[in-house]
């Protein structure tokens, strides 16, 4: 017979008893299997987007992210066999960078893969930021191209401070010519210090080609203050930065041996031309440039030493004349060159100036008597090792192209003029190669290891 009332206790007794397995079991199942979404857990759970990124995690989703791109990468001789390389690098993302970037910088030549490099750098976010490596070492092979990679497998994480950190100041290019020397004002415009700072100085000509680079690092740069940062570089860049900004000192060796005069004429042919057009080119110098003359028969003498009057030193050259005892005369080009050397060897050659000697001869060199052209080569050896840019020209059909290409710093410094008439053409070619127009262009930029949350 069905006992209702033994049926209900049985179901309390059943309902009792799951209650308390459920008591007993449930927070056992939650402490020990069950675990909670973070953005740590190797898993894509929660809120996020991927795998511990996105949501509410701190990380950044690689595909939310506008990879950055290379703007350029080059390498800048530091010694011999010893390069800098360097590339900037677009972060167009607005508030998102990554404390650790990997890349490999790869340097060629003509003959395939000269050397690697790789590092690791920050990345901030919203600019355009450089990456250096210094003092690359590739034995005497020359790069002539630069490439830089990124490791895909980035972290990237919202950025607290961007480019705007940092403004410069003040800037002063000092001793380009010797030991160079670039001074800044470097501020910190957040209200935090930074620390570890690297600050690399890119120069730019006035097409925005960079031309060098140099880096200094500052372990702290405290908030709201401002910095005397100096960048060096261990040789003469004052050629290499060929802004009319950097001042030049010229030397002019003029020919006046004898046959100066063989054209004839009142006045004589092809001094008188020659002269001319010398007198020309000294006036257009700029103002922060100096002049200096040596001319030259068989032997050779400076008749000007440096100097900053342009206008005095147009006359001179304008009045020279040829000595009557240089009329049967030899051709001393190789002395002609060495007073060169001693004036840019002397004190009044401006530190901060570029070197550059011009030397013209309407002839071969006919002195001194024991193998004048192999002379005149060492001369100019001499000279060049000394970082002078020298410009050869040969007036008329019976000079020697070859050795005027010996003597110069390479065949675009070699002019050849069949007649004296254009000998002005080329003086006016050479003082478009001195220097170029436009201001050269200095970015300082710098970026700080904790500008990251």
């Amino acid at each position: 017979m069905f006992r209702k009332w033994a049926f209900w206790r049985r179901v309390q007794y059943g309902s009792g008893f799951l209650v308390l397995c459920a008591l007993i079991i449930v927070p056992v199942y939650l402490t020990y299997f069950v675990v909670e979404p973070t953005c740590t857990d190797g898993l894509m759970n929660g809120d996020e987007r991927g795998v511990d990124c996105g949501g509410s995690c701190f990380l950044i989703c690689a595909f939310d992210i506008v990879p950055p791109t290379i703007v350029w990468a080059e390498s800048f001789k530091v010694l011999d066999g010893q390069y800098n390389a360097v590339a900037y690098i677009e972060n167009t993302n607005r508030e998102v960078g990554t404390p650790a970037l990997s890349y490999t910088f790869k340097l060629y030549d003509d003959e395939g893969l000269i050397t690697e490099r790789t590092g690791v750098t920050v990345l901030p976010p919203d600019g355009v930021y450089p990456i250096f490596e210094g003092r690359i070492q590739t034995e005497a092979r020359i790069p002539t191209r630069t490439t830089i990679e990124f490791d895909t497998d980035t972290i990237w994480r919202p950025g607290e401070v961007g480019r705007d950190q940092f403004t410069l100041d003040r800037r002063e290019l000092k001793d380009a010519d010797n030991l160079p020397r670039l001074v800044t004002q470097i501020s910190n415009t957040s209200l935090d210090t930074a620390n570890d700072v690297e600050i690399v100085a890119v120069i730019f000509d006035s097409q925005k080609r960079p031309l060098t680079a140099s880096r200094t690092l500052l372990a702290e740069f405290e908030g709201r203050t401002s910095e005397e940062v100096t960048f060096t570089w261990p040789h003469p860049i004052a050629k290499t930065v060929r802004s009319c900004e950097i001042p030049t000192d010229v030397m002019l060796a003029i020919d006046l041996s004898g046959s100066m005069n063989d054209d004839g004429g009142t006045p004589p042919e092809p001094v008188t031309s020659v002269l001319n057009a010398a007198e020309s080119f000294v006036s257009r110098l700029k103002q922060r440039d100096q002049i200096g003359v040596v001319t030259y028969a068989t032997e050779a003498d400076i008749r000007q030493p440096f100097t900053k009057d342009i206008s005095s030193v147009a006359d001179l050259v304008g009045a020279l004349t040829i000595d009557p005892e240089s009329e049967r005369g030899s051709t001393n080009t190789g002395e002609a060159i060495a007073r060169m050397t001693e004036e840019f060897s002397s004190a009044r050659h401006d530190s901060n100036a570029r070197k550059v000697g011009i030397i013209l001869t309407d002839g071969l060199a006919t002195a001194p008597l024991n193998e004048p052209e192999a002379y005149a080569v060492a001369k100019a050896s001499t000279l060049k090792a000394n970082d002078v840019a020298l410009f050869a020209i040969g007036l008329g059909a019976s000079v020697n192209r070859t050795f005027l290409e010996t003597i110069a710093s390479d065949a675009s410094h070699m002019f050849v003029a069949p007649t004296a008439a254009e000998v002005d053409g080329i003086y006016k070619t050479i003082t478009s190669a001195i220097c170029e127009d436009g201001a050269s262009v200095i970015e300082v930029i710098a970026k700080p290891k904790t500008s990251f949350r």
